[in-house]
Formats: structure tokens, C-alpha cells, sequence
């Protein structure tokens, strides 16, 4: 049996006795993810009844599972992963990298033409530890999910999208102010206080 790094037993341990994993357990959430958009909406009211939302790099599948309760039996869930995403009931899922055309096209063919309320972004790269390679990486999937969401959001529509301090930080946050009105920065409780990542809240698209 292969033994564990001394560095892969701290995150074991930081892992399982993290309170929010706990809460995730405890209340069916499939990672305590869910946390960091829980607090955002209540605190700035992004999802409504009745809305439909785009859930982009959707796998686990926590976002998605709050966005489908909040939006109710008559909003709509999209949700694409690279990764396969097990179902939830009352959420679409496409499965494949919408940087390829066939996979994009899949997703626009469900997107009636400026319909969607909210675009979601929880979009991460694999991590290597050198900030060097990790920031640029993260910047580009924040571009995406910015482009993305002028493609397909309906006027006054909003986006939150996660975004990683660092190279390439700043230009995300001005391409998104101007093509928002109100663009914020949050870093919910649930966010490692280590971690560089925050959330872009970009509200009330400006459709031109």
C-alpha cells in the first residue's frame, strides 16, 4: 500500500475537519462549494425564481444543485463540465470543453438567443503550485466565462465569475466594467483565507 506525503496527510486532515465539508455532508450538497454562492446570493439576491442560469465548469455539481433549487420548477439550469457531472433532477448537462466548436454549438443550440439571467463560473485550472504557469491559466478561464456571458446573457443580465489574483487580474476586471454597470469583488467565508481566489460580480449587462 502506498503511503501518503506528509503534505497529503494535512490536507486530508485540513479536508475533513473543515466545517464547511461537514455542513456539505450533512445537508446532500455535493461539495462545500455551495457555501461561497449560498452567501453571495444572499447577500446580493443573483438567483430568483423563475430565472434560467448557465452553470459553466459545473462538475461536482454543487452550484447547479443550488441554482436549481433557487431558480424553482419554472427557472431553468444549464450546467457543462469538462468533467462528467452524475445527474440532477431539473438540470440539462453537456459534458465536453466549450472551447470546441461542436461543444459550444451544443450549448447555444440550448440557449434560446438572450435568454439567459445568470451566467455561474466556478471554473478553476489544475493547479501547479508556480504562480507563474496558475495565473495566466486562471485568467484566460475567467476571459472565457466573460465572453461567454456577453454572448448569451439577456439585457441587465448578471454574471459571477471566479477569479484568481494575479497576472492578467486587472484587465478581467476592467473588460468586465465595460460591459457591466456594476462590477464587484467578494471573497465569501467559504473561500481558504490562503487561497488567492475571489469572485468577480458583474450585474446589469449592458446589451449594444
Amino acid at each position: 500500500m502506498t503511503r501518503r506525503s506528509k503534505s497529503s496527510r494535512q490536507w486530508l486532515h485540513e479536508h475533513f475537519s473543515d466545517p464547511f465539508v461537514k455542513r456539505a455532508w450533512a445537508g446532500g450538497w455535493r461539495s462545500r462549494a455551495v457555501f461561497k454562492l449560498e452567501e453571495i446570493d444572499q447577500r446580493e439576491r443573483l438567483l430568483k425564481p423563475g430565472q434560467f442560469c448557465l452553470d459553466l465548469g459545473s462538475a461536482p455539481g454543487a452550484w447547479s444543485q443550488y441554482a436549481r433549487r433557487k431558480v424553482g420548477h419554472k427557472g431553468r439550469v444549464l450546467a457543462t463540465d469538462i468533467l462528467e457531472m452524475p445527474g440532477i433532477t431539473g438540470v440539462e448537462f453537456i459534458q465536453g470543453d466549450f472551447r470546441e466548436e461542436e461543444v459550444f454549438n451544443r450549448i447555444l443550440a440550448l440557449l434560446p438567443d438572450r435568454t439567459v439571467d445568470v451566467v455561474l463560473s466556478d471554473m478553476a485550472p489544475n493547479m501547479s503550485g508556480m504562480d507563474v504557469i496558475d495565473h495566466p491559466k486562471s485568467a484566460f478561464l475567467g476571459e472565457l466565462a466573460l465572453d461567454m456571458s456577453a454572448r448569451v446573457l439577456k439585457h441587465h443580465g448578471n454574471a459571477l465569475i471566479k477569479v484568481f489574483q494575479g497576472a492578467g487580474f486587472q484587465e478581467l476586471v476592467k473588460a468586465a466594467r465595460s460591459k457591466f454597470t456594476r462590477v464587484k469583488l467578494l471573497k465569501p467565508e467559504a473561500s481558504r483565507a490562503r487561497s488567492a481566489e475571489m469572485y468577480l460580480l458583474a450585474m446589469d449587462f449592458l446589451l449594444v
